[in-house]
């Protein structure tokens, strides 16, 4: 995201591949190892496609996919929590759209956002080499979304790919009341100033019409799991170009958190003007961290006695 009004703060030789394994000759395995690779990867299906203009959010059930340089340079993946989470809903709003910067009309349109008018939606940031913050929080989506599908985690997608417009805010805000969804979260990267590097997690305050007040309490619990998780999984460090550099803050500004009913928050995982962090988003391995520490995050707020 681009304008920031800060309120309060809070962190031996090559192998030889005609030699048999088994009986069955190398090639072979190998072969038959990328077309199972090739139909894992097909199989993700995303339902439906939201409207903009204020439209409703669509369900998009996402099963298990494996993505394309997902452990490129990764190392071992993050140790996710073993929890029972079967059946669980969860929704994944992936900042922006790609097809925001050719409808300024539509994404200018203004909306409700909770007490105030405020823009249906905007283009986002990008980085100096001009990867784009909806590239970026798609990717992250979806990969989250398989792990959680893995775990029998029912995930709801506010945008089903990265060629649209919107949805407009209020319309993301809705997406977690009507998916009757446990927990909701919004995927952004920052547009922070050059020198600044970090992430940090915006939890909601209290809207000024007040229609959030019920989920305050749970919103800030998950706002702390997913600063810790998050920073545990990526090295991430929280923002240093925030106030008190704690990883978290309060706003009552932002539409998406203003009208939801059910507790949500956003994360910036990095500032995409800054160098360092922009070398990180832009790569698939760090995107897939950035991915595990938001799965993190959710599977210990869900297995919470308050979750």
């Amino acid at each position: 995201m681009t304008a920031r009004r800060w309120q309060r703060a809070r962190r031996g030789g090559p192998p030889d591949w005609l030699h048999a394994a088994g009986g069955v000759p190398r090639v072979v395995l190998a072969a038959a190892a990328a077309v199972l690779l090739l139909v894992v990867s097909v199989t993700w299906l995303l339902v439906g496609r939201a409207a903009g203009g204020g439209g409703p959010a669509v369900a998009a059930e996402v099963p298990p996919v494996l993505l394309h340089g997902a452990t490129t340079g990764a190392g071992p993946p993050v140790a996710l929590p073993t929890v029972d989470v079967h059946g669980r809903v969860v929704v994944l709003d992936p900042g922006h759209d790609g097809g925001n910067a050719a409808a300024p009309a539509q994404i200018n349109q203004r909306v409700d956002a909770g007490g105030f008018l405020k823009e249906c939606d905007t283009v986002g940031a990008e980085t100096d080499a001009g990867y784009a913050e909806h590239a970026f929080t798609f990717d992250v989506a979806t990969r989250a979304a398989a792990l959680l599908s893995a775990r029998g985690v029912r995930v709801v997608l506010t945008r089903a790919d990265d060629n649209g417009v919107g949805p407009c805010v209020d319309a993301r805000a809705r997406a977690g009341a009507a998916a009757h969804a446990d927990v909701s979260i919004s995927i952004h990267a920052d547009g922070g100033p050059v020198g600044g590097s970090g992430f940090h997690v915006i939890a909601p305050d209290r809207a000024p019409d007040g229609v959030n007040a019920g989920i305050l309490s749970a919103s800030a619990r998950f706002a702390t799991e997913l600063r810790d998780a998050y920073e545990a999984a990526t090295g991430e460090r929280p923002a240093d170009y925030l106030p008190n550099q704690q990883g978290i803050v309060d706003r009552s500004d932002l539409g998406g958190l203003n009208l939801s009913t059910v507790p949500k928050v956003f994360i910036e995982c990095a500032n995409m003007r800054n160098a360092a962090d922009a070398r990180r988003v832009s790569d698939p391995a760090w995107r897939q961290r950035a991915a595990e520490g938001i799965v993190a995050g959710i599977l210990r707020y869900l297995s919470s006695p308050a979750g």
